[in-house]
């Protein structure tokens, strides 16, 4: 699996998901010092959001018709240049908020130009699909722990603008590693041949209808991200730092950061035949979760229970992620995954939208409560549907 292409791909996707995590921790400490509120950083991560999953069924159209290698180089190097702007305005004390939020649109825009791509690319460098989706997740749940820590140290020592200059740097390590991949000849589809662009994004979506396995987890899955993920994080801040403190918040994510590594080192080893059947089971210890926090139970238990959720729900992940790339065509993959991240990312903002106003009906235990419930009756459902449950792993 480590071939010299997976090596450059590897280190591409850790190092710009290293900047990744360190960029909210950037922003918030930035704007705040600025006197900027909390909602001035949530629209700014908003609009990030919004264009993503506004745009990436676009993305995945654009890197089926032309060079999906050079679109996701183009899309790092806007944003080296959109970061870069970002850490000139904090480093020069000329922060304005609708300066932020372009650059915010330009950075949404960005990455749903450069999402679409990464399915078929580690199709491309990995000989072994499901190990580089497993070493790959790892590299992301390790990030996700040293990367906030990381921006805390330089936003402390130096400023928050030191931190977009190290994420825009980030990008840059990105782009160079994907020029120095060496393909296989793959002749682009010609535009000619191509059709229409209304054309390609309707076979594009009659792909995905046709696939009844994927569209099935996707509906299930929105219904996911509205009840369980959406609600969770703001419902589970309000509750921990609150009683516990912002530390024991801390250790409750970094939990759910090393549930993460171990559940894609778990999916590394355990190959079912039956992939989404053995991902679907991984499923129930997400409701552990949202149940926890509900619950009220004490920091140490917490930990342990989002431990076992993360290691869930990374072990689904590297499963559905080699799915998706092991079951459909290469020159359709870029757009199938296209559909596949929007219905899933677009529900992340509905749910949290309506977790405040649901918590003030309800109260946010129940809330939380109810969505681990949710999560249960999820498996369930995944796991009802015989073409989910019966998808064979692909040769």
């Amino acid at each position: 699996m480590w071939s010299g292409n997976f090596r450059l791909y590897f280190t591409a996707r850790s190092v710009a998901m290293l900047g990744d995590t360190m960029l909210p921790v950037a922003l918030s400490a930035g704007l705040l010092s600025y006197g900027y509120s909390v909602g001035d950083i949530g629209l700014v991560m908003a609009a990030t959001t919004a264009c993503f999953a506004g745009l990436v069924i676009l993305g995945g159209v654009f890197a089926d018709r032309f060079n999906v290698r050079a679109q996701m180089i183009g899309a790092d190097l806007v944003r080296v240049c959109s970061q870069s702007t970002a850490a000139f305005l904090f480093l020069t004390h000329r922060v304005r908020l609708w300066e932020v939020v372009v650059i915010a649109v330009v950075n949404g825009t960005a990455a749903a130009m450069f999402q679409p791509g990464v399915a078929s690319t580690l199709v491309r460098v990995a000989a072994d699909v499901q190990g580089g989706n497993a070493v790959t997740r790892t590299a992301e749940s390790v990030a996700s722990l040293a990367g906030p820590a990381f921006a805390g140290l330089l936003v402390g020592f130096a400023s928050p603008g030191v931190v977009f200059a190290v994420h825009a740097s980030t990008y840059l390590t990105s782009a160079v590693c994907l020029i120095l991949l060496r393909f296989g000849p793959v002749p682009p589809r010609l535009l000619a041949a191509a059709g229409s662009f209304r054309a390609d994004l309707a076979e594009g979506w009659r792909e995905f209808r046709s696939r009844s396995w994927m569209w099935s987890v996707i509906v299930v899955w929105m219904v996911f991200m509205v009840c369980v993920i959406g609600p969770y994080t703001p419902l589970a801040a309000g509750r921990i730092i609150p009683e516990h403190g912002a530390g024991a918040y801390g250790l409750v994510n970094s939990a759910l950061g090393g549930g993460t590594a171990v559940g894609a080192l778990l999916a590394l080893r355990i190959r079912a035949a039956h992939p989404l059947r053995a991902g679907s089971v991984a499923l129930f210890a997400t409701a552990l979760m949202p149940a926890s926090v509900g619950l009220d139970l004490p920091v140490a238990a917490m930990c342990g229970c989002v431990f076992v959720a993360g290691t869930g729900t990374a072990y689904w992940g590297v499963n559905w992620a080699t799915s998706v790339q092991t079951q459909v065509p290469n020159d359709i993959l870029n757009r199938i995954h296209a559909y596949e991240v929007a219905g899933s990312v677009a529900m992340v903002p509905v749910g949290q939208a309506l977790a405040g106003p649901a918590a003030s009906l309800f109260g946010a235990g129940r809330v939380l409560q109810a969505g681990a419930a949710v999560a249960v009756a999820v498996a369930v459902t995944l796991l009802a549907v015989p073409a989910v449950r019966n998808l064979r792993r692909a040769a």
